[in-house]
């Protein structure tokens, strides 16, 4: 399978952007999509997560400013930012946990990472 994520830039402070994810490839389903970041010197951390079935899982950092949202028939996942602070820079993860057939267990792919740039 393979991710690819795009959306990223150069935007101010209070501004929003929005990012995309689309996953391809042999998939039967996929459980749970989400985005991570990692910012420069820093470990990858998770911005939000969504499972198939609509649960969301928010960073404390960034609940109520981001909003994930997924189109499970185009194995497609969003990621809303609104009100971004400089320390929203970083580089944008997709992941995806995806069931490559009937009955196999999830399998986590990562996409090639988009860079969000915000500036003060």
């Amino acid at each position: 399978v393979q991710l690819q994520a795009y959306g990223g830039g150069l935007v101010q402070a209070g501004g929003s952007l929005r990012l995309s994810c689309a996953a391809s490839g042999i998939i039967f389903s996929i459980r749970v999509m989400g985005w991570y970041r990692q910012a420069p010197g820093k470990q990858r951390e998770l911005v939000a997560t969504m499972s198939s079935g609509g649960s969301t899982n928010y960073a404390d950092s960034v609940k109520g400013r981001f909003t994930i949202s997924r189109d499970n028939a185009k194995n497609t996942a969003y990621l809303q930012m609104n009100s971004l602070k400089p320390e929203d820079t970083a580089v944008y993860y997709c992941n995806a946990d995806v069931h490559y057939y009937s009955g196999s267990p999830p399998i986590g792919a990562w996409g090639q990472g988009t860079l969000v740039t915000v500036s003060s």
